[in-house]
């Protein structure tokens, strides 16, 4: 059996991006490479996004829970705005860009949890349609 109990304000920067991340599930003995799910929390300041750009998983189903604030989610057919304590399920082929907005009046934190944790993301183009 194993137990991993993981504080996020422990925790460094996860990696090179220019947004506030950290990576639970790196931080639990997971690696970032074919582990069943990668988990992460964000704080975007309004004007980021979350790492990625306008992007698409092959076979990662990614959910966006937000701890605090309001989420925006760019796709190609609507944006959808995500509340606190709501959830935003992405399946694998659809395309989307998490984000909050310039203009926004606070930064948001979002749990981002992916399954299976792979590098399977590819970039969208939204003007040549994929």
């Amino acid at each position: 059996m194993g137990y991993h109990l993981v504080d996020p304000d422990d925790l460094g920067q996860w990696d090179d991006r220019p947004t506030d991340v950290r990576s639970l599930s790196v931080a639990a003995g997971y690696d970032y490479q074919d582990s069943p799910l990668g988990l992460r929390v964000y704080e975007l300041a309004p004007g980021e996004q979350s790492g990625l750009r306008y992007h698409y998983h092959d076979e990662q189903v990614e959910v966006f829970y937000i701890l605090d604030g309001r989420l925006h989610v760019e796709t190609p057919e609507e944006e959808y705005v995500v509340e606190t304590d709501h959830a935003l399920f992405v399946d694998p082929g659809s395309p989307q860009r998490a984000y909050n907005p310039d203009d926004a009046d606070a930064p948001v934190r979002v749990l981002a949890i992916g399954a299976p944790s792979v590098d399977d993301a590819h970039t969208y183009d939204p003007g040549e349609g994929g």
